[in-house]
């Protein structure tokens, strides 16, 4: 766990773990408490999803309500307070080519370790509602070469994705995914395939290229196999709303409870104390912080 004092891994550390045995899975955090959660379930890196930065933030659905400025202060309060690598949402790269060398450089100096990029024009929105509208194939591929020249760390990970599947079908997200590697992306990401055959297809045709697979949980993509996305070669896994989801469900159920109650559910027995809870955050590391900085 990362204390206040330690420095967040960065895109060195995204860097190792795309080049080891394993698949990188990284559960979508909406806030600083949900990426710490993730961070201490031991999983090896943070995603941070815009569905559910807007869910968090705005109370809204992810339509593009969210700004830059408000991604990336999300993005900077979750990597303060884990010490694994975080992967942002970074939308459209919130304009042209310029906009995304801005992006990049605010994100990374986030300590974000690296960020995915769309092909939607702006306001966009979640990759598995419909409505969708693409940018051209030339301007995205600007946007992604610009992204990469931003970097200042050339460890740094640009992640391009593109939702062409749902919009212009199966093979133009292919060929657009393709140009996309041929700007300079180190991941591609397609979005939304909705068969177990359209992921194969994915794969086979980047074999030996860094994919990035959207576990969207009640999404538009089948549930598939940890054990199968690593035969097919995927390095990525996020599921991006599982955790929030899961909050939301269990607040509506405590809420209704005790509306309905006057009283917390009998499952707030199973609940922490607040002593426990801020334990659970690093109390004790606080205490020994102010101790050793006392006057």
């Amino acid at each position: 766990m990362s204390g206040i004092l330690a420095q967040p891994s960065g895109p060195n550390a995204l860097r190792s773990l795309l080049g080891g045995d394993e698949i990188v899975v990284a559960p979508g955090a909406y806030d600083a408490l949900s990426a710490r959660l993730i961070e201490e379930a031991g999983f090896p890196a943070v995603y941070m999803t815009g569905y559910g930065t807007a869910a968090s933030l705005l109370g809204r659905p992810d339509v593009g309500l969210v700004t830059a400025s408000e991604m990336i202060d999300n993005a900077r309060r979750i990597t303060g307070c884990v010490g694994v690598p975080v992967i942002a949402d970074a939308d459209t790269g919130y304009g042209n080519a310029i906009n995304v060398i801005r992006t990049v450089r605010d994100y990374e100096r986030a300590g974000v370790a690296g960020v995915h990029i769309e092909d939607q024009v702006m306001p966009k929105r979640c990759g598995h509602l419909t409505g969708k509208v693409l940018v051209p194939v030339g301007e995205m591929s600007a946007k992604i070469r610009a992204a990469v020249a931003a970097r200042t760390d050339p460890d740094f990970v640009v992640i391009a994705r593109t939702d062409a599947r749902a919009v212009e079908g199966m093979d133009a997200a292919l060929a657009r995914a393709g140009a996309y590697l041929d700007a300079g992306a180190d991941v591609l990401f397609v979005e939304a395939p909705e068969s177990e055959a359209e992921i194969e297809k994915i794969a086979a045709a980047f074999a030996g290229v860094p994919l990035l697979f959207n576990w969207a949980e009640g999404g538009r993509t089948p549930p598939v196999s940890m054990a199968q996305l690593s035969e097919l070669g995927y390095r990525i896994v996020i599921f991006p709303v599982g955790a929030l989801l899961s909050a939301a469900t269990a607040m509506r159920s405590h809420l209704a409870a005790l509306r309905r109650d006057g009283i917390p559910a009998p499952a707030s027995a199973h609940w922490p104390t607040v002593p426990e809870f801020a334990e659970s955050l690093g109390l004790a590391e606080v205490r020994a912080l102010e101790s050793r900085f006392a006057e």
